[in-house]
């Protein structure tokens, strides 16, 4: 991404003459036309060879100088093919990139062009050509001035996005968090006293070099810098009495992981409010050795050269037959293993890769592209039921994300990509190419599917849904939709069907009122691995990448810890204390203790289907209410002692807004027995406002491994209960509970597409009564709540156990005008049970004569 930061001022060097920096340095490119023409020569010294791009726009060249350097010319020695319309542009990170040069009338020849700034990174980044041919230089030259130690204050705020706490605030609206966040129109502001101080944890000790103050109207006039390595002892870097407000850019030299300004004298009748508290650093931003950056258990990564573990396997381009026997060997192994321990992800660099990925259960394949156009498969990623007969309401646990896919072409017109699947699947950030080609969400032919999800998605063709049952739609770009069965919700979706539920049964929701991309791996153009944040965006519609550059922030590998099998909770608590945040590779993790985050912002991204096991009745993940935290990719897999609760958000009584910087999850999955006993109270309690769900399947087992299933062998109370106010749900699972499925107690509550199955397995009408009430609803609000909306339900039942027993209504709702739910079915599976009303007592019963019941608005 490109910004607008701070300049940047290089340490004093008076006597160093500029010096050409870049020759026989690190050198990449876009593209490259040849093997002949490859970037480093471009930065070889060499007037004879040169670097030439793909016949396309747009391209870029860069060179890591291997330190920062304040620079002062960029020489560009065209050949032929040159730029017309190009900037130079510098980083630190090579992620986040300043503009120092911009033109639209390029000339080619030998362009010589005085810049100023630092940075480590140089680009060449062009959007126009002069020929029909692509980018060509013969040289590529970088001049500059490095300081005798080689450091310079770096540009980089090393502040945004990092947890940050202060001693009060105003109100909810203006958060310690906001003055952190990088956007200069949200605030942190304190009470209207003094003293008051705001502190930023940057994860690691740094050396500083520039700290920037942007106030609001209400300053100190008095304060001081301090840091700190265990933010108990401070270390003064700076102090004034005759603060002036406004912008103040202030050099301090110091080293601390915890940097605070403390204000003792304010200039007005209120508190003290920043903007922002920028925090900058010597060099390339690399921690400082000393203290040391992490102690005993806890590793800092190299983001270049990461230690995934054994079960993550990364290829670029020129490993295709290496990808091949990998991914075949892993499907050979997981297409039937539904309730195994194996768990993997196949990872793909930027490139074109000739690979047929058929994905199993617990399999993650994904592209390490910062768009999904960067990672290009030629072949399919798709999703069989062959195993099953067909039949692919089994087919759990898998995931594509992040590429693009281009089908082979077999000169039979339309090709064809199966995405056979049910719950627990996403098809998440995709390109399927061609106008002319179509995606089957079921076997193609005879096979049910219970599904799915398909978000953040472009389908250049047709997408096809056969015998889904219930699929959800949501962010996406589609040539066509063909299909549906009870329950298809589409929402900011482009390409929708009309509205028609419930023949067919379409319900259209035009835009996504609030929403945070799921978080994700990429390699950036130096090599480094960093995760991506989107940003928090409301009213959206269609992706967040295609033809757009996507919105948020991105985090460098070295800020997170590597969880891979073989570490305990105790030190996967060791670096959530010490700031980090978590990519848990694949395997299964066996918790003696919850999992505690209480920094704001942290991210907690899993690969492969990653699973945490809480053994002991303790429970797998407890969220302070904190702002920001980001839960995704994971499955939390109750354990054979009863826990009270699987995951919870928030402490019981939270009552802290989080509305410009909520908790979401992401791919998270919940499973009560099948691999093996297990018993839970509740899967999800979240007692934070705000909080966001995107894609969830909470389950109670109704098959699986011998013995781990049944009403008294693997219990579960609630699937999700939500006390937060102002919480929504996208793409909400939940199935089988033994009471309510989904409880809500808090007021302003949303969900967009609801999918349930009653429990399968009551054995008889007296063991399911809630009072005198025969079952217990699939959705409860409260009678308390005041205001909730729900669009595009589904309950449905299949008491095979015992066909007798009757559900009273799959919602159980207040009759209040703050209280909307839209488009909901219900459904007797072969007639097997009976649910008797769906909304309160309207309509019904669903049972053996009528097995399927529709209800457009309700209560």
């Amino acid at each position: 991404m490109l910004s607008t930061a701070v300049a940047a001022i290089a340490l004093p060097n008076a006597s160093a003459a500029p010096t050409l920096l870049s020759q026989g340095k690190p050198t990449t490119a876009s593209s490259a036309e040849n093997a002949g023409a490859p970037a480093t020569a471009a930065t070889d010294g060499n007037t004879g060879t040169r670097w030439a791009s793909a016949f396309s726009d747009p391209q870029w060249i860069q060179v890591d100088l291997g330190a920062p350097a304040a620079l002062s010319q960029v020489v560009l020695n065209w050949e032929a093919a040159s730029g017309k319309a190009f900037q130079i542009q510098i980083s630190n990170d090579a992620a986040t990139w300043t503009q120092v040069y911009n033109t639209t009338t390029g000339a080619g020849g030998t362009q010589t062009i005085n810049v100023t700034g630092t940075g480590r990174y140089v680009r060449m980044y062009g959007t126009q050509r002069n020929t029909a041919y692509g980018y060509s230089l013969w040289e590529f030259q970088v001049f500059g001035e490095v300081s005798p130690t080689g450091q310079t204050c770096g540009p980089t705020n090393r502040a945004i996005s990092r947890p940050a706490t202060a001693s009060s605030t105003e109100n909810a609206g203006t958060p310690a968090t906001a003055a952190a966040d990088g956007n200069t129109g949200t605030r942190w502001a304190s009470a209207a006293s003094v003293p008051q101080w705001l502190t930023v944890d940057l994860g690691s000790a740094y050396q500083l070099c520039r700290v920037v103050l942007r106030w609001e109207a209400a300053y100190a006039n008095a304060f001081q810098i301090q840091v700190s390595n265990d933010n108990a002892a401070w270390t003064q870097v700076y102090s004034t009495t005759t603060g002036t407000g406004g912008v103040q850019t202030i050099d301090v030299t110091g080293t601390g992981r915890y940097v605070r300004v403390n204000a003792t004298a304010k200039a007005t009748q209120w508190g003290v409010s920043l903007w922002e508290f920028e925090v900058y650093v010597v060099g390339g931003g690399q921690p400082s050795s000393s203290p040391p950056v992490s102690s005993g258990p806890i590793e800092t990564p190299d983001p270049k050269n990461p230690n995934f573990g054994p079960n993550v396997s990364v290829y670029d381009p020129s490993q295709q037959a290496a990808a091949q026997a990998r991914l075949n060997q892993i499907f050979a192994g997981q297409e039937t293993n539904q309730f195994g321990t194996e768990r993997y992800a196949v990872l793909f660099k930027p490139g074109n890769h000739t690979i047929d990925a058929n994905i199993g259960f617990y399999t993650q394949v994904a592209g390490l592209g910062f768009s999904p156009d960067d990672v290009n498969i030629n072949g399919h990623v798709r999703a069989e039921a062959l195993w099953f007969g067909g039949n692919a309401t089994q087919n759990f646990w898998r995931g594509a994300e992040n590429l693009s896919v281009t089908l082979p072409n077999t000169g039979n017109g339309t090709q064809v990509e199966r995405w056979a699947v049910s719950q627990a699947v996403q098809y998440r950030r995709m390109h399927l190419r061609g106008a002319n080609n179509e995606i089957q969400l079921w076997n193609g032919g005879d096979g049910w599917s219970s599904g799915g999800l398909m978000a953040d998605t472009k389908v250049d063709g047709r997408v096809v849904s056969g015998s889904q049952q219930q699929w959800y739609t949501r962010n996406s770009e589609l040539g066509s939709w063909a299909g549906s069965v009870w329950n298809m919700v589409f929402q900011g979706v482009q390409g929708a069907p009309p509205p028609n539920f419930p023949n067919p049964s379409h319900t259209v929701i035009n835009q996504t009122p609030l929403q945070r991309e799921k978080p994700f791996l990429y390699i950036d153009g130096t090599g480094t691995y960093r995760v991506f944040v989107p940003a928090l965006q409301a009213n959206t519609s269609g992706t967040s990448w295609y033809n757009k550059t996507p919105a948020g922030s991105s985090v460098s590998l070295d800020q997170f810890f590597i969880v891979r099998p073989g570490h305990t909770a105790a030190q996967i608590n060791a670096a959530l204390a010490a700031g980090r945040h978590l990519l848990v590779t694949p395997g299964v993790y066996h918790l003696n203790q919850a999992l505690q985050v209480n920094n704001p912002n942290t991210i907690i991204l899993g690969l492969g289907l990653a699973t945490f096991v809480p053994d002991g009745g303790v429970t797998a993940i407890k969220v302070a209410d904190v702002d920001g935290v980001k839960l995704a990719g994971i499955l939390i897999d109750a354990g054979t002692v009863n826990s009270p609760t699987l995951v919870e958000l928030g402490p019981a009584g939270s009552s802290a807004s989080h509305a410009a910087n909520p908790t979401s999850l992401h791919d998270v999955y919940f499973r009560i027995g099948g691999a093996h006993v297990g018993n839970a109270t509740v899967s999800l309690q979240v007692n934070s406002n705000n909080v966001i769900g995107d894609h969830m399947w909470i389950w109670r087992a109704d098959h699986g491994n011998a013995g781990t299933y049944g009403w008294t062998v693997s219990k579960g109370q609630n699937g999700m209960v939500v006390n937060g106010n102002d919480v929504t749900m996208y793409g909400l699972f939940v199935e089988h509970y033994q009471q309510y499925q989904t409880i809500w107690n808090g007021n302003g509550g949303r969900t967009y597409f609801y999918q349930n199955e009653m429990p399968y397995d009551p054995p008889n009408q007296a063991a399911w009564m809630n009072g005198s009430t025969r079952g217990w609803a699939a959705y409860k609000v409260a009678d308390s709540v005041n205001t909730h909306q729900a669009w595009g339900l589904g309950s449905y039942c299949y008491f095979n156990v015992n066909p007798a027993v009757v559900g009273e209504r799959s919602f159980e709702v207040p009759v209040k005008s703050g209280i909307q739910f839209r488009n909901m079915v219900s459904v007797s599976l072969g007639g097997v049970g009976t649910i008797n009303h769906v909304i309160n007592n309207t309509a019904g019963p669903a049972n053996t004569a009528n097995q399927i019941i529709y209800v457009t608005a309700g209560p």
